[in-house]
């Protein structure tokens, strides 16, 4: 799907003191936060992520690597904070009296998991992050599940997330819309095999993006090689081959977007526990206490 791109980030989490013990776990609850969310930063909304954390760099400013060339360490926790500790930039862990130590015995500088000034001090972990972004724009050929359609629209859901509406102009002629028990359906007047309803995937093109809404997409089934990608995978040489090329690497993509989502449920259902919890007293039993 041309939406879809990969990118290289190289970002700064920052992490409360009580997460020391397990940074990993900590950074990715962060990142996942993002997900299937726009976000301008990205110019996209982020699908999936893979971290990678950084040691630094070396004195000729080249990233450090650990005994395997690897710029992270066998447990996969930044150096700086491994066991929950925070350690100088070789590695070394502080002495008794809490500054770290060189060779000499001279107090060194800090340069990992800075604590950071404020009411809250968070401190910041350097990572790496593979992203996995979808960014919609104007004139792309996007693939999308019909969910409801009408005399006047047609409404589809891209990669089980983002909507997509396609109003009646924006319909070819040729499709006629014809009223059904199980909520109509559009048939091409040149093929009647040729007909999109309720649950047919759609080819179509991307006419505008609505950011604000995260990424409501608004279609058009004008442009040539669009309609129902079933019958366009039999009838148009073009998009046929194009689908042999991508069937495998979408295949993964989807499964690693719909583990993600699932993620992102427990994460917000996690969220609603916490708050559900908090103690609440009636009106009456708080009159009784004063």
């Amino acid at each position: 799907m041309e939406a879809l791109r990969t990118a290289e980030a190289e970002l700064t989490v920052y992490v409360h003191p009580s997460n020391t013990k397990r940074v990993r776990h900590a950074v990715n609850r962060q990142l996942s936060a993002l997900l299937f969310t726009y976000d301008n930063r990205f110019d996209g909304v982020l699908l999936t992520h893979e971290v990678a954390f950084h040691l630094g760099n070396d004195k000729e400013g080249k990233p450090k690597k650990d005994e395997n060339g690897e710029p992270k360490d066998e447990s996969g926790e930044p150096k700086s904070c491994v066991k929950g500790k925070i350690k100088d930039g070789s590695g070394e862990p502080k002495d008794e009296s809490g500054e770290p130590k060189d060779e000499s015995g001279k107090p060194k500088i800090c340069v990992k998991g800075k604590i950071m000034n404020g009411l809250v001090p968070y401190f910041g972990v350097q990572v790496r992050a593979n992203l996995l972004l979808f960014s919609p724009q104007p004139d792309m050929i996007l693939e999308g599940t019909v969910e409801m359609l009408g005399k006047e629209s047609i409404h589809a859901i891209v990669l089980g997330v983002f909507s997509v509406a396609i109003m009646s102009e924006d319909i070819r002629e040729k499709f006629k819309f014809k009223r059904k028990s199980e909520g109509g359906k559009f048939a091409s007047r040149t093929d009647k095999k040729h007909v999109i309803k309720r649950g047919t995937m759609i080819r179509f093109s991307v006419k505008r993006v609505d950011t604000e809404m995260n990424c409501h997409i608004t279609g058009s089934l004008i442009p040539p090689h669009t309609g129902c990608m079933r019958w366009l995978s039999v009838h148009d040489t073009e998009y046929a081959s194009e689908l042999k090329s991508d069937e495998s690497r979408s295949r993964d993509t989807s499964t690693k977007i719909e583990q993600n989502k699932q993620e992102h449920r427990i994460l917000k259902n996690e969220d609603g526990m916490v708050k559900s919890e908090q103690p609440y007293k009636s009106r009456k039993r708080r009159h009784i206490e004063e």
